[in-house]
């Protein structure tokens, strides 16, 4: 049975404990990790699985929380605020966080 969260921080808090510690970032060449000083290209990470969070007071106001496996090994999150298409990343980064809608 697929888990649900009722807030971003909680869900956060769950996949931390369990082992999704590393914190990510995007960045032009795909993602950071600034605590261990790597960034992962499009290529050498998978999205496990994503949740959507809604504002409270604005629906539009829209988070994604990815969670993440490089093929080094490490696993961590990626909260992204605005969504894959917000930010200057490649086409590459924009296709492996795209979000299907069912």
């Amino acid at each position: 049975m697929e888990k649900s969260y009722t807030s971003l921080s909680i869900a956060i808090n769950a996949l931390q404990q369990e082992g999704f510690v590393e914190d990510y970032n995007l960045c032009d060449a795909g993602i950071e990790n600034k605590n261990r000083k790597t960034v992962h290209l499009a290529e050498t990470l998978n999205v496990v699985k994503y949740y959507r969070f809604e504002g409270k007071t604005n629906p539009a106001d829209n988070t994604v929380l990815y969670v993440i496996e490089t093929n080094t090994g490490e696993k961590g999150l990626l909260v992204d605020a605005y969504g894959a298409y917000s930010g200057n990343i490649s086409m590459e980064m924009v296709r492996k966080l795209k979000i299907e809608h069912p």
